[in-house]
């Protein structure tokens, strides 16, 4: 029984590895005529579960089991690029706490201190 409850957790492992891809969290760059480049970035969130029993004697297989997976995708903004700049542009509403404000905050932030360091500089 235990391998075949193994044999369906890797199954269902190896397909959800098959649908969380880099390519599915940060999406394939967009460049514009005037040559700033989006990139999409996406929240990727996923849960998997499954169970099995030793049925033996009142199956033929002696083994009952499945397995579930979910997968979520939603879009959360885009990285521009423009020259040495890059800033985040969210698409998701705004933060409803003060840690999610503050880590909107951060890419801001950091521009506005590069942008200082290089005025000192």
């Amino acid at each position: 029984m235990e391998n075949k409850l193994s044999e369906l957790m890797q199954s269902t492992m190896s397909n959800i590895k098959n649908m969380v891809e880099v390519n599915n969290i940060v999406g394939e760059p967009i460049i514009t005529p005037d040559g700033i480049t989006l990139v999409p970035v996406s929240k990727l969130s996923f849960g998997f579960g499954g169970g099995g029993g030793d049925l033996t004697g009142k199956t033929p297989a002696g083994f009952g089991g499945g397995s579930a997976a979910g997968v979520k995708i939603e879009p959360m903004g885009f990285l521009v690029v423009k020259g040495d700049s890059v800033r985040m542009v969210n698409v998701l509403p705004p933060a409803q706490n003060t840690v999610d404000r503050i880590l909107d905050l951060a890419p801001q932030v950091m521009d506005k201190v590069d942008q200082y360091i290089s005025k000192k500089e």
